[in-house]
C-alpha cells in the first residue's frame, strides 16, 4: 500500500490502495480483538466495501455512536438517534466491520439502508422471569452488537419480566449495555458506573439511562426535581453533552468550551477576544460575568451543527 501512516491519536492507518486516488481510514478500533492477522489478509484478498446491494445487505448492522462522527471516517452514512447520539450502519464482516459511506452506490434509499440493518440483529430475548428488580449484563463478543439493540423498537420495553420492572438501560460504551428495572435501588450504582466506564473508555457512548416511551421507541429517562435519580439524570446529561461538544471543538474554529459546575448545570465559556461559536448551555459565562442561556436567545444564530452550535457576535449589553 502506498503511503501507509499511523496515527495514534485516532488508532488508525491511512493508506492509498492500488489504483485508488483517494486514501482509505482504517480505523484500528474496529478490528476484532485478536484477529490483527486475519483482518489484514481479508483487507487484501477483499478490500473495499461489498460492490452490490445482495451482497452487502446480509451484512449490514446498525451501531449507536457519537453524533460527530471521527474525524478520520469520511462522511459515513447516519442519522440521529438520540440527543448527542446518531446511529450508522456497518459491514459487519468475521474480522472487522466498515462504517458504510453516505455514497455507498448500492441502488437503494438510506431508508432502506437502515432497515435493513435493523432487520439484521438477532433481537435476541432473556428468558425467566425475576422475583424483584435484578441487574442484567450483556457482555459483546464483537458479534452480538448489543448496544445497537437499543435502536430496536420494542427490544428494551419487552424485557420486563426479566429485570423485574420497567427496563432502564445503559450503554456506556460499546461492549458492554446494562438494564436494570425502574425504581431499583440498583440504579443510583449503576448511574456511577456508568459514568465511570464512559469516561476510561477509548469506546465510549453514553453515561445516560434510556428506558422505552409509548411506542416502543428509546428514549432518555427522565426524573422530575425532588426525584432521587435527578441529579444522577442531571449529571449524566451534562457529561455527555460536553464530551460531545469536547469531540466536536477538535475541528471546529471559535467552538467555544462548555463546563459542568459542581451543581451539574452546563455553562458555555465565551473567550473575551471576539466571536465564538456557543455549545447549547445552562448558562454562558463572559469573563467573570455569567448570565442565563435564556437571556442570549435574540442575540444567537443557530449554525445548523450536530450538536448544535450559536454563533455569538459580541456580548450583549442589555438581556
Amino acid at each position: 500500500m502506498r503511503d501507509a501512516r499511523y496515527h495514534s491519536a485516532s488508532f488508525s492507518v491511512r493508506f492509498t490502495r492500488p489504483g485508488d486516488d483517494e486514501p482509505t481510514v482504517l480505523r484500528l478500533d474496529e478490528v476484532r480483538r485478536g484477529r490483527v492477522a486475519q483482518f489484514v489478509a481479508a483487507l487484501l484478498r477483499a478490500p473495499g466495501l461489498p460492490a452490490t446491494w445482495a451482497e452487502a445487505r446480509p451484512l449490514l448492522r446498525p451501531v449507536l455512536r457519537g453524533a460527530t462522527p471521527p474525524a478520520d471516517v469520511s462522511t459515513p452514512l447516519s442519522r440521529p438517534a438520540l440527543p448527542f447520539l446518531a446511529e450508522y450502519v456497518v459491514v459487519d464482516q468475521p474480522d472487522t466491520m466498515t462504517y458504510v459511506n453516505a455514497e455507498h452506490g448500492w441502488g437503494v434509499t438510506d431508508d432502506e439502508v437502515f432497515a435493513a440493518a435493523r432487520a439484521n440483529l438477532s433481537g435476541a430475548k432473556l428468558v425467566g422471569v425475576a422475583d424483584e428488580p435484578l441487574v442484567v449484563q450483556f457482555v459483546d463478543d464483537g458479534d452480538s452488537y448489543w448496544t445497537s439493540h437499543l435502536l430496536l423498537d420494542g427490544w428494551l420495553a419487552g424485557l420486563a419480566e426479566q429485570v423485574g420492572g420497567r427496563p432502564v438501560a445503559f450503554a456506556p460504551e460499546r461492549g458492554t449495555l446494562l438494564i436494570t428495572a425502574d425504581g431499583s435501588d440498583h440504579l443510583p450504582e449503576l448511574f456511577a458506573q456508568s459514568e465511570a466506564a464512559f469516561l476510561h473508555s477509548p469506546r465510549a457512548i453514553t453515561p445516560m439511562a434510556y428506558v422505552s416511551d409509548e411506542h416502543g421507541r428509546t428514549v432518555p429517562y427522565e426524573a422530575e426535581p425532588g426525584s432521587p435519580y435527578w441529579i444522577c439524570v442531571r449529571r449524566a446529561e451534562a457529561v455527555l453533552a460536553s464530551w460531545a461538544y469536547a469531540r466536536q471543538a477538535e475541528h471546529l474554529p471559535l467552538a467555544a468550551e462548555l463546563l459542568i459546575t459542581d451543581d451539574g448545570r452546563t455553562r458555555a465559556v465565551w473567550p473575551e477576544n471576539g466571536p465564538a461559536l456557543l455549545p447549547e448551555a445552562d448558562e454562558v459565562q463572559y469573563g467573570d460575568t455569567v448570565r442565563p442561556w435564556d437571556e442570549f436567545s435574540g442575540h444567537l444564530t443557530a449554525q445548523n451543527l450536530l450538536p448544535e452550535r450559536w454563533r455569538a457576535e459580541a456580548w450583549p449589553t442589555e438581556p
